[in-house]
């Protein structure tokens, strides 16, 4: 609004009844003001001046100005702070926060964009539309320009902070400010934002970092080398990044596009590139082998990481030797999608796909087509990538966790020549059983003779092998006695087939 120089209409000495008026109006519209405060902004004996001006567009606008700063600006019937007061009482308005580049466009006439927005730590601002509220610059909480909201703080993350987010009316540098002493911003530090830059810097490192790896899985073919970095930057880097970001490598801690490359490939040795013709590089080589793929992840995607190597699960699951419930693992998971932002702004029941949930998760041939998961594809995919595990408890004797689903007991009825049957049981190691102490215990209940045979392609485990049909004593032997569950005997309703009549 006041961009362009604007014409005085008059400008006289506030009346009492006004002053009194007026105080009221800011004591309503600002009440976080304390009485000592509105009187130090609007005094009962100083002289407070009225101006009444037109801006360049023609709107009317009433200015209240003390000791030759304007302290407040009436349009429309509503007052506004100007800058001279907010460097005095910040804690006015709620303020956004951007960086110090943005100040020059906001004098110029431009609403602050919400891709130029920083958002703290601590989250952004609560406002509803209409607001008035300030903008500052990264580390000082002293404003540089005010306006109005254009939606909710709400709208604003759903919509994944594109869009115009406040509507300017003054800034710092523009005509208004330039009707007063022409002071500038003094250093208020933000306690709370005095290391924004750098915290802001490293996750546009770690953003850098994921697009990087997402575009080499996923986008880049053997092919397409040599690959000219400005190409890969543009084509394959830009299109990896999430939904509601965007990658800025001069908001990095690279600054540039070739130191950042210079580091994937001294450090982490993931690419080469070379100067193929005078100032252009070109990445030339791919380790899509490379150890470093889950290294170089950021730290909180090393933890899924973990889960596509290092978990089994069955009835439990095995996790670099911890037990966990399959619950567990959904927890795991969950907490992992929330901690790094994954969940879809637009449908919370989608999970967008990250380059560590794409290399778990995803076959190649979905890596071009796939951007996002519902939660329970998301679950069932990671189980489905598990490796099977089993755990037994035994009285008195810690867990046991083997690889592989749970063998059940093995009861089955062979014939031996023409008209003599035995009965095998197998994998009675598996539930701790000896197999000496069964046979045994089978010999003495059926007065029949038995014996031990190696199990083919087993090198610790035997069978058990008595004399005829025995699968009911079996039965009654493990049922009973040793209180083995029925659903892990497989066998139990054998019957054996009579042969055939020979005609």
């Amino acid at each position: 609004m006041f961009e362009k120089a604007f014409r005085v209409k008059s400008n006289t000495v506030i009346k009492g009844s006004d002053r009194r008026k007026l105080k009221v109006d800011i004591s309503t519209s600002f009440p976080s003001l304390s009485a000592e405060e509105l009187s130090d902004l609007v005094p009962n004996k100083e002289e407070l001046n009225v101006v009444k001006i037109y801006a360049h567009k023609g709107d009317a606008v009433t200015l209240y100005v003390l000791h030759k700063n304007p302290v407040f600006f009436e349009l429309e019937k509503r007052i506004y702070p100007t800058v001279y007061t907010l460097w005095r009482y910040p804690h006015v308005l709620p303020a956004f926060t951007t960086w110090p580049p943005v100040i020059q466009k906001l004098a110029g006439g431009a609403d602050l964009m919400l891709p130029g927005v920083v958002v703290p730590s601590g989250g952004l601002p609560e406002v509803k539309k209409g607001d008035c509220c300030a903008v500052k610059v990264v580390g000082n909480k002293a404003p540089v320009a005010v306006g109005t909201a254009t939606m909710t703080t709400a709208e604003m993350r759903s919509l994944a902070m594109k869009g115009r987010g406040v509507s300017i009316l003054h800034s710092y540098l523009d005509s208004l400010w330039a009707f007063g002493d022409k002071s500038g911003p003094p250093c208020i530090p933000d306690a709370t934002e005095a290391d924004a830059e750098e915290p802001y810097s490293k996750q546009m490192d770690a953003l850098l970092l994921q697009c990087f790896l997402h575009a080499l899985k996923s986008k880049v073919k053997k092919s397409e080398l040599p690959l000219l970095t400005s190409t890969f930057l543009r084509i394959h880097m830009f299109s990896c990044c999430p939904n509601g970001k965007q990658l800025d490598i001069k908001k990095s801690s690279y600054k540039k596009l070739s130191k950042f490359l210079q580091s994937m490939q001294q450090e982490h040795r993931l690419v080469k590139v070379k100067e193929l013709s005078k100032g252009v590089e070109s990445i030339v080589e791919v380790d899509w082998k490379n150890r470093e793929w889950v290294k170089t992840s950021s730290s909180s995607s090393i933890y899924l990481g973990s889960l596509c190597t290092c978990v089994s699960f069955c009835v439990v699951v095995l996790m670099k030797g911890t037990v966990l419930q399959p619950a567990e693992v959904r927890t795991i998971i969950t907490d992992y999608v929330k901690r790094n932002e994954l969940v879809d702004d637009t449908n919370k029941n989608y999970v967008i796909i990250n380059p560590i949930l794409c290399d778990c998760l995803l076959e190649k041939s979905e890596y071009q087509d796939v951007e996002a998961l519902k939660w329970d594809d998301l679950f069932s995919r990671t189980l489905d990538k598990m490796q099977h595990c089993h755990q037994l408890v035994f009285p008195g004797l810690p867990p046991v966790v083997r690889k592989g689903p749970l063998e059940p007991i093995d009861i089955t009825v062979a014939s031996r020549g023409s008209n003599k049957k035995v009965t095998i049981i197998k994998n009675l190691e598996v539930y701790g059983l000896d197999p000496v102490a069964v046979s045994v215990a089978l010999q003495h209940r059926v007065q029949a003779s038995s014996a031990l045979n190696p199990v083919p392609g087993s090198k610790d485990r035997v069978s058990v092998q008595i004399q005829g049909n025995q699968v009911q004593q079996v039965g009654k032997l493990l049922l009973d006695m040793y209180q083995i569950p029925r659903k892990y005997i497989q066998g139990l309703d054998n019957k054996v087939q009579k042969p055939g009549k020979k005609k």
